[in-house]
C-alpha cells in the first residue's frame, strides 16, 4: 500500500537519524552506516536506501543541529538581562557540543560555501543582536565581536577532547575564563581586531584541513 510504504519509510528514516545521533555522540565520525543501521534495529540495505554513506547522515544531523542552534540563540534573546542572555547562549551551545562528540565533529566538518552562507544567514543577525545589546548595556567589552564566537567554540572544542574522559566538565572552567575576558571593565583594548566573516571562513577552512579545530 503506497500510504503504508511512505509511512514505513518515514519511520525508518527517523529511526536511522535517532540511532545516528546516539552513535555519533559516542563515537564521533568514526561511526559507520552499518553500525547506525544495527543501532536502529534495521537492515543495512534499508539504511543504504535512505543514505548513501555516513556523510549524508551527518549532513542530515547537521541540518537538525543548526535548527536547534538557531532555536537556542532565539531563546537566549528572550532573556531580559543582556549579560545573562549572552552567558546562556554560550553555556547552552557549549553544553550541547560537549555532551555530543559527533555534533562538534559534524559542526567542525562544514566546509561547503553554501552551508556556511546558509548558517550565517540564519544565525549571524541573532548573534550580532546578542553582542550589540550587551554592549549597549555596558556589560560587554566594546571591542568584542560576534565573529569571535566561532573562534571561542574552536578553542572549547580542544578542551572537550582534553577533558574527556577524566574531566568531562573541564570546558566549563575555560568558558568561565573566556566569559570573564568578554566582560566590560577597566582593562586594555584587545591586541588587534576581530576576524571579518570572510577571514573567519578562511581560517576555519585552513584548520579543518589539518583535522578540524574541534578535534584539536
Amino acid at each position: 500500500m503506497p500510504g503504508g510504504t511512505r509511512k514505513d519509510a518515514a519511520r525508518n528514516h527517523a529511526l536511522l537519524l535517532d540511532a545516528a545521533r546516539a552513535v555519533f555522540a559516542e563515537r564521533g565520525m568514526d561511526a559507520s552506516l552499518d553500525g547506525i543501521a544495527h543501532r536502529a534495529g534495521l537492515g543495512v540495505g534499508t539504511a543504504y536506501r535512505h543514505f548513501a554513506n555516513k556523510q549524508e547522515v551527518a549532513a542530515a544531523l547537521f541540518a537538525q543541529a543548526i535548527d536547534q542552534f538557531v532555536a537556542d540563540t532565539a531563546q537566549a534573546l528572550t532573556i531580559e538581562d543582556p549579560w545573562q542572555a549572552l552567558v546562556t547562549f554560550f553555556e547552552t551551545a557549549a553544553t550541547r557540543q560537549a555532551t555530543d562528540r559527533g555534533l562538534h565533529e559534524v559542526l567542525s566538518g562544514v566546509h561547503r560555501i553554501e552551508d556556511i552562507g546558509r548558517i550565517r544567514e540564519r544565525i549571524a543577525p541573532m548573534l550580532t543582536e546578542l553582542f550589540e545589546r550587551a554592549q549597549r548595556a555596558g556589560v560587554l567589552r566594546a571591542d568584542a565581536d560576534a565573529t569571535d564566537t566561532g573562534v571561542v567554540f574552536c578553542m572549547l572544542g580542544v578542551v572537550y577532547d582534553m577533558g574527556a574522559p577524566m574531566a568531562p566538565e573541564l570546558w566549563r572552567r575555560y568558558l568561565a575564563l573566556i566569559l570573564d575576558g568578554l566582560r566590560a571593565g577597566d582593562r586594555p583594548p584587545l591586541p588587534g581586531p576581530a576576524l571579518t566573516e570572510s577571514e573567519l571562513d578562511a581560517a576555519m577552512a585552513a584548520v579543518k584541513g589539518h583535522g578540524g579545530c574541534l578535534r584539536g
